[in-house]
């Protein structure tokens, strides 16, 4: 019996990597002769680069970089097993997760770390790069991740100037001459799933900037400041500023697409298409899923509605997991999930159950496999007469 286990991470507990293993662990148990196949899903953010690093048999890497702020930090990015693409997330250098929430401050803030990562990747000789871009501190329109490449910024006075969110309004001229040769010979893929424009009442600032510590007056401010970045890359631009996605992560959707010329993809699909996700799933007579929280969100969500989309034409059935069961039996059917199981075999609080999720999942997926080993087709490999 060919098993295909896939879960998204069970967020606080069990990264999507602890999980896939958790499952396979307790499939094992009553079902020692399955051929599992263990492929832990991402949606674009947070483990995204850890899942696409093992995914095509890469490396984690380490690099000195500065974070939002311009603080000297350690970040992580991987690089596949043929050496050919690296898969670098921005909350890595630029992100919230780096900073203390008194910290946040978005005028002051800069994607030059995630540059930096950009560049260290491009001086190992990869010759694609995907760029996971959620989670940002920044509202800089990508233009600290563009000076850390070589493209340079003018004030009015023509003096060279160190661009972050709040002196935006102050360009007056881009030099991309200096931008690194290699930059123009790599592909760039960005994980984007918002719509947003760079500016206006729906862009950048006005939608996300409040959550990264800017005030009122400030958000007048920094949307001034990406009105002010679009007007002055206009010729390298095209009108990206008013694309959706050109917003993201502060406007890095932006920068990537005019200093990079990146291709902004949504997350899972770019994550699925990396990993031959329909393809995997087409060889298997199973799927197990599964993430902390089964909710009315979940239908509209993008891994497991995104896992089971893929699956359906296909009539491979899917087994779901979480933590948390909010959804209906109606609901899980629209899911597209045959089965959905909370791993909670009793009442127990939540810094509990979240510490034991791991064993948890485990004994749940033993149950589970205990059932399918009373079913005839687990004694057997997947044919085409299968279906």
């Amino acid at each position: 019996m060919n098993i295909l286990i896939a879960p998204d991470k069970f967020k606080g507990s069990l990264t999507a990597l602890a999980a896939a293993r958790a499952i396979a662990d307790g499939i094992r148990r009553c079902l020692p002769t399955a051929n599992l196949r263990e492929l832990p899903l991402a949606d674009g953010g947070e483990g995204t680069a850890a899942i696409l690093t093992q995914a095509t048999g890469g490396t984690l890497l380490t690099g000195r970089v500065n974070d939002a702020l311009m603080r000297p930090i350690s970040a992580t990015y991987g690089v596949s097993g043929d050496g050919k693409t690296a898969f670098i997330e921005m909350a890595e250098a630029s992100g919230l997760q780096r900073l203390h929430p008194s910290d946040y401050d978005p005028m002051r803030a800069s994607t030059f770390g995630t540059g930096e990562l950009i560049r260290q990747a491009l001086e190992r000789g990869v010759s694609a790069i995907v760029l996971c871009i959620g989670g940002s501190a920044t509202n800089d329109g990508g233009t600290g991740m563009a000076s850390a490449l070589g493209v340079r910024f003018f004030d009015q006075q023509n003096q060279a100037m160190r661009p972050n969110g709040g002196n935006l309004v102050h360009i007056r001229r881009v030099d991309p001459s200096g931008l690194l040769p290699t930059v123009s010979t790599t592909t760039f893929r960005v994980a984007c799933d918002v719509d947003n424009p760079l500016y206006g009442p729906l862009g950048a600032a006005y939608v996300y900037a409040a959550q990264k510590g800017a005030t009122p007056d400030q958000l007048i401010h920094l949307d001034a400041g990406l009105r002010q970045l679009a007007t002055v890359t206009d010729g390298l631009s095209h009108m990206v500023a008013h694309e959706p996605g050109s917003g993201a992560a502060g406007g890095l959707g932006f920068g990537a697409r005019v200093f990079l010329k990146a291709t902004l993809t949504p997350g899972f699909a770019l994550v699925a298409d990396y990993l031959h996700l329909r393809e995997r799933i087409a060889e298997s007579d199973l799927v197990i899923t599964g993430e902390g929280r089964l909710d009315e969100q979940t239908l509209s969500g993008k891994v497991i509605r995104g896992l089971t989309q893929l699956a359906e034409p296909l009539q491979v059935p899917v087994v779901a997991f979480c933590g948390t069961l909010a959804l209906t039996a109606t609901q899980s059917r629209q899911l597209g999930v045959h089965f959905a199981q909370s791993i909670l075999t009793g009442p127990m609080d939540l810094s509990t159950a979240m510490q034991q999720a791991p064993e948890l999942l485990t004994e749940a997926s033993q149950r589970l496999a205990q059932f399918i080993s009373r079913m005839p087709l687990s004694s057997g490999q997947k044919t085409d007469s299968s279906r």
